[in-house]
């Protein structure tokens, strides 16, 4: 059967989607309609403390500054799901339908583009510009912007990198000092008989592994991500493509990424690193604050593993964008809570009490900071920040990314076709030929 192209999939999608919110989902929206106090609502991601405000997490930015306003407007938490994927696909669907509670949202960066590309933003206000990209890094305004324009604000920036036991390293003779291979790890783990935690499950975060694999080994999975589907140019059948698919194959079928790597996440890679077998680890920079079991002292964080020994890894780039919805009644003052919740004090307290790293470069140079990620861990999530990879900025990354997991799973089933494969079904996804 032949599927429908991109834009008769999208607007059968958004069709969808406005039905569901036209009946579902209006109780949510911003309410100044009384004459009272405008309340903003902000869509957040799951993180330290949820929608609870004294945990120093996003709901206590709200409360912060919605406090700081001197009355122009309250703020109003909604919970997304865990995974990207399904954050996505919830915003996706409120913004489509025109909701007019998508005062702020928290997104993906793997997903602005997407949504900038479709008309959902409210333009960021010129006067504003300035300020949120002062003292931002490179990589968190370039995952800001769509087609020269800022159309998101800079919240948190994230990188991964690799979290490694210190006696497990010693006992293997790796000098962590240096950088290190994928190859030596999966040689370390099988002589310590330990395990190396990845994320390899049919999600978000095995396609930032797999991205992040393919541009350490030289490549792109999309080498032109602002064109339109018909003129996309696709890298991933390439030799960074192969390099990266033996790699994970290495790694899944040497039975040092633990009994089922084909579901493991952030939480259970970081459970397999926390338990008495763990060696090493690739994660995100909250993993230090998160560990429970195992004696931080024997803890240490690297740069990113290399593909090859000549050539410099480029670690993941994550985080969050701060947007306003096209639909919300308060765009105006949903600007001005962004930049209270990204200036320089609340950037600050996020990343100590969140463990999530700020946008701000000055942050890292904060004595609390620097206490909440000791021996070098700040600066070294800095220097990971100036490398790290971004996932195609394409509006198609959803299409992309739901068939990179696919036909890279079972991760133990992949091979030097895996690519090549995948890159003829993207193309064919696209083009309205196969369907996801």
């Amino acid at each position: 059967m032949r599927g429908r192209t991109p834009q008769s999939r999208g607007a059968a999608f958004i069709a969808a989607s406005a039905l569901v919110a036209s009946m579902g989902l209006a109780a949510c929206g911003s309410d100044s309609s009384s004459g009272g106090t405008p309340t903003l609502t902000w869509y957040i991601n799951p993180d330290v403390g949820n929608a609870d405000p004294s945990k120093g997490g996003q709901a206590t930015l709200a409360k912060e500054c919605a406090d700081a306003s001197g009355g122009k407007y309250k703020i109003n938490v909604q919970l997304l799901p865990n995974s990207a994927s399904d954050q996505r696909l919830q915003l996706l669907r409120r913004l489509a339908a025109g909701d007019s509670s998508m005062d702020l949202m928290s997104v993906d960066p793997a997903f602005s583009t997407e949504f900038a590309a479709a008309g959902y933003y409210a333009p960021v206000p010129a006067n504003l510009e300035a300020q949120f990209k002062e003292d931002r890094v490179q990589s968190s305004i370039d995952a800001s912007m769509y087609k020269g324009k800022l159309v998101s604000v800079p919240f948190w920036a994230n990188t991964q990198l690799l979290w490694y036991k210190k006696s497990v390293a010693q006992k293997a003779g790796l000098d962590m000092t240096k950088p290190v291979t994928w190859d030596q790890l999966v040689t370390a783990a099988q002589q310590t008989k330990t395990q190396i935690g990845v994320q390899a499950k049919l999600y978000e975060g095995y396609s930032v592994w797999i991205n992040a694999l393919v541009a350490s080994a030289g490549g792109k999975i999309v080498d032109n991500p602002g064109a339109t589907y018909q003129d996309i140019k696709m890298g991933l059948d390439s030799e960074a493509g192969k390099k990266a698919a033996d790699i994970i194959r290495k790694v899944t079928t040497s039975g040092v990424a633990g009994p089922a790597p084909g579901s493991s996440t952030e939480t259970e890679s970081l459970a397999l690193f926390d338990s008495k077998n763990g060696g090493f680890l690739v994660n995100w920079p909250y993993t230090y604050g998160a560990l429970a079991a195992t004696d931080k002292s024997d803890v240490g964080a690297a740069l990113y593993p290399r593909v090859s020994a000549d050539e410099e890894s480029k670690p993941p780039y994550g985080g969050i964008q701060l947007a306003v919805g096209k639909g919300s009644k308060h765009a105006d003052l949903a600007y001005q809570a962004a930049a209270c919740i990204t200036d320089q004090k609340h950037q600050t307290n996020y990343m100590v009490k969140s463990g999530n790293p700020a946008s701000r470069k000055a942050a890292f140079d904060d004595p609390e900071v620097q206490k909440a990620f000791p021996n070098g861990i700040a600066a070294l999530i800095r220097t990971n920040l100036d490398s790290a990879a971004p996932r195609p900025l394409t509006q198609y990354w959803g299409d992309i990314s739901t068939a990179l997991q696919q036909r890279f799973s079972p991760p133990q089933s992949v091979n030097e076709k895996t690519p090549a494969s995948t890159q003829k079904f993207v193309l064919e996804v696209l083009n309205g030929k196969a369907l996801l």
